[in-house]
């Protein structure tokens, strides 16, 4: 046999390999970030019977997982219990576990700077610390949402830089994540996978990793494309709630009830999608994935106008809530300074305790600015998280929900509608209020108590 038949021969059976692993059930798959998006996919890999191995520099994390325990609402303790028990799952800290691994997957957070650039140190300090436990044959899997180019422009030439050929010693795939958190109806196996791999045989791979675990896979050119993919779905989301929230000011300054236009306007059964007003945006995807694609396409001296503008309309928000405070407040002869304000949910989104971007916090740090004594009760966050932006509340509890805790504040703000809320006794014990969510829209209430904002 040739020189060069047998080095095809050899790359065959490199990438036969990994796919024999992964129908025998043999391979190992590593998660490293084991938050709201790296947990549940290490969780699926575990249940399907692959070794996993769940990473993350937070050793509190660690212990827990290794306990069969969670720290995240959501995920009933009792699935991680489960994998624990089978022997498939354990939590670690050591970047060394990882020369084992067949495949690893990167689930990092991808926050912005203060200047709203993308910040990718989680990612290139996580790839930097990876690179010397590389060993060829895996695959390298990146699911932080990021600018189209990242894989290709900082993953891909630090693996090289090892020795490795991407695509025949090496695999190296983009596929975004699309968790999101609390949707019963949908989890990240049931919802479409797409993957963009480097080259044909990095694509052939990431296809067979994430076959085991997700029930539809969609194959894309490249891993720019896959990351252009999750861009546009979350910029779609962006623009069109950032319109409606500009629609909701209109309507507000016409006396027209905006959520009654919307209840009304998405009976039409074509060309017309429903979305709904808030306080501002929150969670991981919406308020910072569209500033990725701003950044990048200045490169091509590219101007992302409408990205841009909406993202003005729904920064703007949580000073509209707070006029709207300020008007409520004035209608009792009451000024913001010494009022004491209620906020009712801290998550950025209904019947979850993921507070990342929530406008409440934005809310808080807006109102104390004016003097205001807060307070907040949310059900699913009984004390509020360490965050990079707003440290300065970590530590403060919520409330009781109880006649006596609740009721005698200056004004109440709904920030997050939770189903668990009592609305009857919402109305009961809080007056003013002022409803960003129109949580309290078929609820009796006395007249002038409730102000939509």
């Amino acid at each position: 046999m040739g020189a060069r038949n047998r080095v095809t021969s050899f790359l065959f059976h490199h990438f036969m390999g990994l796919e024999d692993k992964l129908s025998r059930q043999e391979a190992v798959v590593a998660v490293i970030g084991m938050g709201y998006v790296g947990l549940p996919l290490a969780l699926n890999f575990a249940r399907a019977g692959l070794s996993t191995i769940g990473l993350d520099i937070d050793p509190e994390k660690v212990r827990t997982l290794n306990a069969g325990g969670s720290y995240i609402e959501h995920i009933d303790a009792g699935r991680i219990a489960a994998v624990r028990e089978a022997g498939t799952f354990e939590a670690t800290s050591d970047f060394a576990r990882l020369h084992a691994a067949d495949a690893i997957i990167i689930c990092v957070p991808t926050p912005l700077t203060k200047h709203r650039d993308p910040d990718l140190s989680y990612v290139i300090n996580t790839v930097e610390a990876l690179l010397p436990h590389l060993r060829a044959g895996q695959l390298v899997s990146l699911e932080s949402t990021t600018y189209p180019g990242t894989t290709d422009e900082e993953l891909l030439p630090r693996i090289a830089a090892k020795g490795f050929t991407i695509g025949e010693d090496f695999h190296l795939v983009f596929s975004p994540e699309r968790e999101d958190p609390g949707n019963p109806n949908f989890t990240n196996s049931t919802i479409p996978k797409v993957i963009g791999g480097v080259t044909p045989a990095c694509l052939r791979a990431g296809l067979a990793l994430y076959g085991k675990v997700c029930v539809q896979l969609v194959p894309v050119s490249s891993p720019r494309t896959a990351e252009f993919t999750k861009l546009l779905e979350n910029i779609y989301r962006s623009v069109n709630i950032g319109l409606v929230n500009e629609m909701k000011v209109v309507a507000d300054h016409m006396g027209v009830d905006i959520w009654e236009v919307i209840e009304a306007a998405k009976t039409k059964p074509f060309g017309f999608t429903p979305f709904y007003p808030g306080p501002g945006l929150g969670g991981h995807c919406i308020p910072i994935d569209p500033f990725y694609l701003t950044w990048k396409a200045k490169e091509y001296q590219l101007h992302t106008r409408f990205i841009e503008l909406a993202g003005e309309v729904n920064e703007s928000m949580p000073h509209y809530v707070v006029r709207r405070v300020v008007e409520t407040l004035n209608a009792q002869r009451k000024a913001v300074k010494g009022s004491r304000i209620l906020l009712l949910g801290l998550a950025y989104k209904s019947n979850v305790d993921d507070c990342r971007e929530s406008p409440a916090f934005r809310l808080l740090d807006l109102l104390s600015e004016q003097g205001a004594e807060l307070d907040y009760y949310d059900p699913h966050v009984p004390k509020v998280p360490r965050t990079r932006e707003h440290a300065q509340w970590a530590g403060k509890p919520s409330i009781p929900w109880t006649r006596e805790a609740v009721s005698g504040y200056d004004c109440t703000v709904i920030v997050t509608a939770h189903r668990a809320y009592r609305l009857e006794e919402i109305v009961e014990w809080c007056d003013p209020i002022v409803d960003t969510r129109n949580a309290l829209g078929s609820t009796p209430s006395r007249p002038g108590q409730v102000l939509k904002a």
